[in-house]
């Protein structure tokens, strides 16, 4: 076809295919038939769609979770290593912290109530910050193709967004078993069924809003590597203002209002709190004489009774970083064409 429709065929022929065309009974066919067809028929209605998509709302988000569920399936760079590593975590940790939450002996003193709170914090802030740096390319890449997707109209951005931050939690529901169930027994925490049940609630929620964090960090900047310089910026703040590398009771007056904001502030609160807001083991020292319970409210400002408003509060911290992702896919878009 291409052979007998070119410029070099016309000039063989001496004339030109548009004007053979032109003066053919096809043209006269086909004009005939687009003005017969323009007109509608007495008493049609025109066409009318209540949506831009073929399906509906839940039909899309149902589609977006299988198609998010393949890819994370088939991606073992990402959530295997990521379970290796959280298993090579928790056993780094736990034999950091050996045998040290539940010794009375340890916690009748300051330094060694200070060592059991230090294994907590890093129990809940270094898995959660690796979380939140290893989505992010993951995400990254899967933006790309979620642009071109919905320039086609396939589904609505809300859909997709929602199928990414569901996707992530059966992964994040592994990593807490498993870095829970390792750190919790081998630092040998109190071993009551409610204790440990709260130290899985908390890692859970910890680690979700890192995840959702890494993904909101991916949606309001243009690039992987503009989300990570922002992260960065913010885990340095959180690490430093979450109270326990600078007790609530010593943060300046005007950096006082970032403590209650801090996630991680939050996550400290709930976990000591639940671990240690009940223990009544003496501390008898020149600088302190009083229970434990009494140290952790008196030097750290940690409510003994704020386990469950931190868990609320936690709860709305992933809300809040899950809804500003969807937000941002929905309404940015930092496609350079």
């Amino acid at each position: 076809m291409l052979e007998i429709t070119n410029p070099v065929a016309e000039q063989r022929i001496g004339r030109d295919f548009a004007d053979i065309y032109t003066n053919s009974a096809e043209y006269r066919e086909v004009e005939g038939s687009i003005t017969r067809l323009s007109v509608p028929p007495p008493g049609s209605q025109p066409l009318k769609f209540h949506s831009v998509y073929s399906q509906d709302q839940l039909s899309q988000f149902l589609i977006c979770l299988k198609k998010q569920n393949l890819v994370y399936w088939r991606s073992p760079r990402y959530n295997l290593v990521r379970l290796v590593f959280t298993t090579v975590c928790a056993l780094l940790l736990g034999s950091v912290y050996w045998d040290v939450g539940n010794k009375r002996q340890v916690m009748d003193t300051t330094k060694g109530l200070f060592m059991v709170m230090g294994a907590l914090y890093s129990a809940c802030l270094f898995l959660g910050i690796n979380n939140a740096s290893s989505v992010q390319p993951i995400v990254s890449i899967e933006r790309t193709v979620f642009y071109r997707e919905k320039a086609a109209g396939l589904y609505a951005p809300t859909s997709y967004a929602a199928a990414q931050g569901l996707v992530e939690l059966p992964y994040i529901v592994a990593q807490t078993i498993l870095f829970g169930v390792i750190t919790y027994f081998m630092i040998n925490f109190e071993r009551t069924a409610s204790k440990f049940f709260l130290y899985l609630v908390i890692m859970f929620l910890t680690f979700t809003y890192f995840t959702f964090y890494g993904l909101m960090a991916v949606g309001l900047t243009p690039s992987q590597h503009m989300a990570a310089v922002v992260s960065s910026a913010f885990y340095s703040f959180w690490n430093l203002l979450s109270g326990f590398l600078i007790p609530k009771p010593r943060i300046p007056g005007w950096w006082i209002w970032f403590y209650y904001i801090c996630p991680v502030a939050w996550t400290l609160k709930g976990i000591i709190s639940s671990q240690l807001g009940d223990v009544e083991t003496m501390i008898v020292e020149p600088t302190f004489k009083g229970t434990v319970k009494e140290y952790v409210s008196t030097v750290f400002g940690i409510d003994p009774d704020v386990t469950g408003p931190a868990v609320a509060v936690l709860i709305g911290f992933c809300i809040l970083f899950f809804g500003v992702f969807a937000f941002s896919v929905k309404f940015l878009n930092f496609q350079k064409r």
